[in-house]
């Protein structure tokens, strides 16, 4: 089992902890593994969690990232914070998983989820663009539980793509990179995706959607 986080006395402390914690990865120190697992391991389990429906699963990607993290500590060269590189890598093992599984190569159809149109060409709900800071707004507000929710609800393609993008912040080259997509199909994936979210949280959130 993947244990929870730690708590940490601040930024700067956690810095230097994570600083000297790379330095005894480096070094082959039995004991830092377990001090990563047990730092780091339970947001990256809420990570993989996000990715995939069953806790096992997120167990397994887990697991799996740990692996990759340990073949390529030596290669991090600290451009981005420790808990950054781990959140990256435990991305990467969530969609490995889902490949494995064959789950992202199945288009499923979002057309139930669009909005509808008035034979007038209206929409027949409020107007209105979803982009990514509506997104995020959101997801960390007091909502968030019904937007995890509502985009659990999403095909798995369309809601890997807005995860990636809206929420985790990949690029679209490399959310296309690492879904095997060309960049314009994750934009494409990603407008439907936001599309349909709002179709599904319109009815309860009036006066929180735009």
């Amino acid at each position: 089992m993947i244990a929870h986080p730690t708590s940490s006395s601040g930024p700067a402390a956690e810095a230097h902890d994570d600083a000297e914690l790379l330095g005894e990865l480096r070094a082959g120190a039995p004991a830092a593994y377990v001090a990563l697992m047990r730092k780091h391991g339970g947001r990256m389990l809420a990570v993989a969690l996000r990715y995939l429906s069953h806790e096992n699963e997120a167990q397994e990607a887990v697991q799996d990232a740990f692996v990759s993290v340990f073949r390529a500590v030596g290669d991090f060269k600290g451009d981005s914070r420790l808990a950054t590189w781990l959140h990256r890598i435990t991305v990467n093992a969530a969609l490995g998983i889902l490949r494995k599984k064959k789950r992202l190569e199945r288009e499923t159809s979002i057309d139930a989820l669009l909005p509808k149109f008035l034979p007038d060409g209206h929409r027949d709900s409020p107007e209105g663009a979803w982009a990514q800071e509506r997104v995020q707004e959101l997801e960390k507000g007091e909502t968030r539980r019904m937007v995890r929710e509502a985009i659990g609800k999403l095909p798995e393609i369309h809601r890997t793509v807005l995860m990636m993008r809206d929420i985790d912040e990949f690029s679209t080259e490399e959310t296309g990179r690492l879904l095997g997509i060309q960049p314009n199909a994750v934009k494409a994936r990603l407008h439907r995706a936001r599309q349909a979210l709002r179709t599904l949280l319109e009815p309860h959130c009036r006066g929180v959607c735009p």
